[in-house]
This record gives C-alpha cells, structure tokens and sequence, in this order.
C-alpha cells in the first residue's frame, strides 16, 4: 500500500501563514537621539509581519521634518509607502512631492527616502520648481531638508527673469 499526497495541498498547510495588523488614521513620530526629526500622518497603516517586517502605507503619507529647534525645514507627501524596517528604507511611489521653508518643491512618482543617511535620492524622472527656475531631469539626491539638491541629467530646464 503507497501513500500519495497532492503536493500543492502539503505546500498550503505548511505554508507560514502572515501575519497583518492594521490601524487607521495613525500619526507617528521619528526621533533621533530623543530629537522629534519628523512626524508621520497616513489614513492606513499596515504591518506585515513576514521574512522582513515591513510597513505598507496604501492611501497617502505626508510627513513634517523639523530641525533641532522643533522647526518645520521640509515637507514630503506621497499616494503610497513602503517602509522595510530592518533597512530603515522608505520607498514611495505616485504624486510624491516634497518642498522646503526656501519655496522649492520637488515632484516625481518615485523616490526612496533612506532614514539613516536622511537622504532622498531616485534615479526616475524629476522635475523641480524654484522661486527662479524650474528645472527636469533624471536623478536626484538630497538631503530630508531638502536645502540643498543634485540633479544628475538636467534637460529643459527654465529659468525666470523677474521684470
């Protein structure tokens, strides 16, 4: 007498089941060395505990980064985030803008935002508008604050003459 067992049913009852928790209209801080650095609002947040936990941010995320003195310097707000908390990465997709207390804003529709170098950077499309410029390219990277950034292929950029 054999035994046979159907190998996708096996698979299904020994598959790790994962695990999901979710909370609605959360507000979140970061802080670095007992320092408040951003505050984070999102109408849903789910944490997926699987291989790596990591945190889906399904219906926009806007986040407010302040500087050492509680200060507003920049803003960021996108449709959707995905945050893998052992990298401390957050990679953000659709309408993502981010601007700073000088009036420049950046629009793209990725970026990732690496929270332990407080780095934005992305390698897709970006355009950036200045109280004097407004300027596209391929490629940037800038601080959280956002005061300062390098765009690495400028095409068609504009600037403005003030009369």
């Amino acid at each position: 007498m054999a035994c046979e067992n159907d190998e996708q049913k096996v698979n299904a009852f020994f598959q790790k089941k994962m695990g999901v928790d979710q909370a609605d209209s959360i507000e979140s801080y970061i802080s670095q060395s007992g320092i408040m650095r951003a505050r984070l609002i999102a109408p849903v947040f789910l944490r997926y505990q699987d291989s790596s936990t990591r945190i889906v941010l399904p219906k926009t995320l806007h986040v407010d980064f302040y500087d050492s003195l509680k200060n507003i310097e920049s803003k960021m707000d996108a449709m959707q985030a995905y945050y893998y908390e052992n990298k401390n990465i957050v990679y953000l997709k659709d309408s993502i803008s981010v601007y700073n207390i000088k009036g420049d804003t950046l629009f793209c529709k990725e970026l990732t935002w690496d929270q332990n170098l407080a780095k934005f950077f992305t390698e897709k499309y970006v355009r950036i508008h200045t109280p004097d410029m407004i300027m596209y390219g391929e490629g940037l990277s800038a601080p959280q604050d956002f005061k300062t950034f390098e765009i690495y292929k400028i095409t068609n950029s504009e600037i403005r003459i003030n009369q």
